[in-house]
């Protein structure tokens, strides 16, 4: 979204008078939720409901992640709530990606972002592609209008939840002095952090399990594309959900020369690609085959085998023009 600081101001400005205006407003995020979108979605209504607290704000909650259910929980929407609400989507570049049905039956949406922009489908698009996640441009939303908005500590944490699992504990090159001062204005509320990264970091045995078998099973392309197939058989094996073997990823985010590293996994009966990089990027390999996301972080889906054989072997030949012309890189 290529603004100035005074244009994005004025969109800001328009989607607060768009919250004032209405009574009921209902947010939504992506399918298959991840810390940034769950996160986001719940800070976003408590600052809501915090700030307006004779609206009705409710979170569209349709499908759930079990390592992100101490973040509290969404909410039942009946369809009838629909009517002339406001609908707020967060975290979501494209319309077939928003978790429920029902978003496209408020009287306005409204889309707020952080990725690399895909479709408009809000009246208004509010996307904020250099940062590193949508609680980012939520809490720079909140500070803008500080002096009228209010949040709670437990909207606070939920939005640094958000923010550390989306920048990987800071450690991103999208991650800013800004990004910084926004998280520490978040962690000002006082919540317990020490809490926060057992419930993110401690796994249950039988994902330890299936990350040794990824350690003990993953592949190398010549140029040092990293990547393993996670089929429905293995998963059953372990015993593990699609959500916990999808963030399985970045177990290869350390290989010596491997700057791409790339996870396939059978969701559902569709073959879904976590793809993964350092310094190079990766999202225009995923934009080819039906996904998109960051530069170094994206998702995509392959269709059988085949094209699975196919990704690899261009995210190889990338690989190997940008080590060509990168000989620093280790």
């Amino acid at each position: 979204m290529n603004l100035k600081k005074d244009e994005f101001y004025q969109v800001k400005l328009d989607i607060l008078n768009k919250i004032k205006a209405y009574n009921t407003i209902i947010i939504h995020r992506h399918i298959r939720p991840d810390g940034d979108c769950m996160g986001s979605t719940l800070g976003l209504k408590s600052i809501l409901k915090n700030s307006f607290p004779d609206k009705k704000i409710y979170c569209a909650g349709y499908d759930t992640v079990k390592y992100l259910e101490f973040l509290g929980q969404e909410d039942t929407v009946p369809e009838e709530y629909y009517q002339d609400a406001l609908v707020i989507v967060v975290d979501t570049s494209n319309a077939s990606r928003i978790a429920g049905g029902n978003y496209n039956k408020g009287k306005e949406i409204i889309k707020i972002d952080h990725h690399i922009e895909v479709e408009k489908f809000g009246d208004i698009n509010y996307v904020r592609d250099n940062y590193p996640s949508t609680s980012i441009v939520l809490m720079d939303f909140f500070e803008t209008f500080k002096n009228e908005l209010k949040m709670d500590v437990e909207g606070a944490r939920a939005l640094y939840v958000a923010t550390i699992t989306d920048t990987g504990r800071f450690r991103y090159n999208s991650v800013n002095g800004e990004t910084l001062r926004l998280a520490g204005n978040m962690l000002d509320y006082g919540f317990n952090t020490d809490a926060i990264y057992a419930n993110l970091h401690i796994k249950d045995k039988e994902i330890l399990k299936l990350q040794g078998y990824v350690l003990n099973h993953f592949k190398t392309s010549p140029n040092g594309v990293s990547y393993i197939y996670l089929n429905e058989r293995i998963q059953k094996k372990f015993g593990v959900s699609n959500e916990d073997a999808s963030a399985l990823v970045n177990t290869l985010d350390s290989i010596r020369g491997s700057l791409i590293w790339m996870l396939f996994i059978d969701i559902e009966g569709v073959i879904r690609v976590r793809l993964r990089s350092r310094y190079t990027g990766v999202v225009e390999i995923a934009q080819r085959y039906n996904g998109g996301g960051h530069m170094q972080a994206s998702g995509a889906m392959a269709k059988n085998r085949r094209e699975m054989k196919q990704m690899v072997k261009e995210a190889d030949e990338a690989l190997r023009l940008y080590k060509a012309e990168h000989k620093e890189v280790f």
